[in-house]
């Protein structure tokens, strides 16, 4: 599974123009569950745990949404926990409704949330890897490949980096069999 970041002082390309978008933190759980369909004791424990959900508008009409979490992330179908450590952030869950695919919601919604979270200095997503629509809008909002999770018998056995340096030292820790330092 591919793994982007996106840390404070990197550029933000500029996007195509998308009339009318916004996007806004949600911490209502009855909007939560209408939106996303999560059933409303799930909702409510990903509210409560710290994370945030923000949605993405057109026109008002809600077209989109995805998470970030703060204190803790996983990767459910690979039964993968991680602490997210002070001034990191980790995107997940992200949704563009059907009719509204392919018109640039999602690197918008991704650099909203760059910019309104201006405490978070590094922020993290991951993707399926045959997912080429995730990958394409991650990249467009500026967002940079740093590495892949290894993956042995189905569970995460470490972080394999596409490039030395500080980014893939951050992604190891975070990411690695042990977690964060």
């Amino acid at each position: 599974m591919p793994f982007a970041t996106w840390w404070r002082g990197d550029p933000l390309p500029e996007l195509p123009p998308l009339p009318s978008f916004a996007a806004r933190r949600v911490s209502d759980g009855a909007a939560t569950v209408r939106l996303t369909g999560l059933p409303e004791p799930i909702a409510e424990a990903r509210l409560g745990a710290e994370h945030d959900l923000f949605v993405a508008s057109l026109a008002d009409e809600q077209v989109g949404y995805g998470w970030l979490a703060r204190r803790a992330g996983g990767i459910e179908e690979l039964d993968f926990s991680f602490e997210v450590p002070p001034g990191n952030a980790y995107l997940w869950d992200f949704v563009t409704l059907p009719a509204w695919r392919g018109r640039g919601v999602y690197p918008h919604l991704l650099q909203a949330i760059l910019t309104h979270e201006a405490a978070v200095g590094r922020f993290w997503i991951g993707y399926e890897a045959d997912n080429l629509a995730s990958a394409r809008g991650i990249a467009r909002a500026g967002f940079k490949l740093v590495g892949d999770l290894a993956v042995t018998d189905g569970r995460v056995s470490g972080f394999n980096a596409t490039e030395p340096g500080a980014r893939a030292r951050a992604a190891r820790a975070l990411f690695g069999p042990n977690g964060p330092p």
